[in-house]
């Protein structure tokens, strides 16, 4: 089963303007797949393979001699040489548009090749897992009572929906594996994957909370440093995204630091060893419901095509807002509540910040407010908050 992913449009549209197309995200988001659909007339090569990545690299002139555009080249960044010979290839026909197509997971070591050899030439995007959106169109509907408990427990990955007899914890644990494997060893030499998997599982227990470094070094046992070459392996494969803290005060001291979300709802479910039977009465419930939601806001077309942008709120009162949506100069803000049934009390915090900004003499003007939660049709509350459901988390950027 293939299920059409929403960014076809504009990879298609890219390959019309541009002679290179870069597609990064994480291991198993579906980028072949992808691709491979869309572009079926395009030669495919895996550099996952270490023999053609060890030939790309030597000898980069042959490898493209033997594999002549359109092409698409899988895990590219197993081959850092090729990038200037690629720059090379395309500046040979500067005007034929989407000769190469590039994919790779690790996003930071893609991307530095990608800005020092193809700058202007490429065009560059990030796949996340399938979205609500696109299981929804796919024909993966609601199927019982629990569907939602089901969505957040087993993640996005497009396999585990291919496949949907697949354990999502035999797929976890194998990908998990591979990842330390592979990945962490590629990026950064870890001395202990024993270490970086207990860091890695004492991340999730934060995820949807303030970073502090020092504390996890404290529960590791490692240093700060290595904390934060830590966290920028796991940033720089996919594995996890921070979300930083609004810039600009309402009058009050903000918080600097930036909050961590792992990218995935199942990833971090299995982390913490919450299924879909335990999740209503796990502690970790709300922080599950936020990443997820966290998830769905970025695959939404306008902070895919750099229109909007997300960010949280936190002063020194402690008064917190889960996300701010900023649009063209206006702030719109979102909580995430795991409930059916949300009420004013839910949005009192957020409330009191909208209504700080409405009265300030900044740029920004204030826009709507949501609760994120688990209704079935959304629904305004007495104080003006819509109570949004989960399917129409796409909708909250249009205009």
């Amino acid at each position: 089963m293939f299920l059409d992913r929403e960014i076809k449009e504009q990879l298609l549209e890219a390959s019309t303007h541009f002679p290179v197309i870069v597609l990064t995200g994480a291991r198993q988001a579906g980028k072949t797949t992808a691709l491979q659909h869309l572009f079926p007339q395009y030669r495919y090569v895996s550099l996952d393979l270490p023999s053609l990545a060890e030939r790309a690299e030597r000898d980069p002139a042959s490898f493209l001699a033997a594999n002549p555009p359109p092409l698409i080249v899988d895990e590219v960044q197993y081959a850092p040489g090729l990038f200037r010979h690629l720059k090379f290839a395309v500046d040979q026909n500067r005007h034929s548009n989407g000769q190469y197509i590039l994919t790779g997971s690790q996003h930071f070591v893609l991307m530095k090749n990608v800005s020092d050899s193809l700058a202007g030439r490429a065009a560059v995007f990030e796949l996340e897992n399938l979205s609500l959106q696109e299981l929804n169109a796919g024909g993966i509907l609601k199927t019982s009572s629990n569907f939602l408990g089901q969505l957040l427990c087993r993640g996005q990955f497009p396999e585990l929906w291919r496949d949907q007899s697949l354990s999502s914890a035999v797929f976890y644990s194998s990908y998990l594996v591979t990842y330390l494997e592979r990945d962490v060893r590629q990026i950064l030499q870890v001395t202990s994957l024993r270490d970086f998997e207990r860091f890695i599982r004492l991340l999730a227990v934060r995820s949807g909370s303030i970073l502090n470094k020092s504390d996890l070094a404290k529960d590791v046992g490692v240093s700060v440093k290595a904390i934060g070459d830590w966290i920028s392996v796991l940033q720089a494969s996919g594995q996890i995204i921070l979300l930083e803290p609004w810039f600009s005060s309402f009058g009050k001291r903000l918080v600097r630091s930036p909050k961590v979300y792992f990218r995935d709802s199942g990833l971090l479910s299995f982390l913490l060893g919450v299924d879909e039977l335990t999740l209503d009465s796990s502690p970790f419930c709300g922080a599950i419901w936020e990443t997820f939601l966290f998830a769905e806001l970025r695959k939404t077309p306008a902070y895919r095509e750099g229109r909007g942008r997300i960010w949280f709120y936190r002063d020194q009162y402690a008064r917190e807002v889960d996300f701010i949506l900023e649009d063209r100069g206006t702030l719109s803000f979102a909580e995430a509540k795991w409930t059916e049934h949300p009420d004013d009390r839910d949005a009192r915090t957020m409330r009191a910040v909208y209504e700080e900004l409405n009265s300030s003499s900044g740029p920004w003007k204030p826009g709507a407010r949501y609760i994120l939660c688990r209704t079935d049709h959304t629904f305004p509350l007495k104080d003006g908050t819509q109570a949004i459901a989960p399917e129409s988390v796409h909708t909250l950027w249009q205009s």
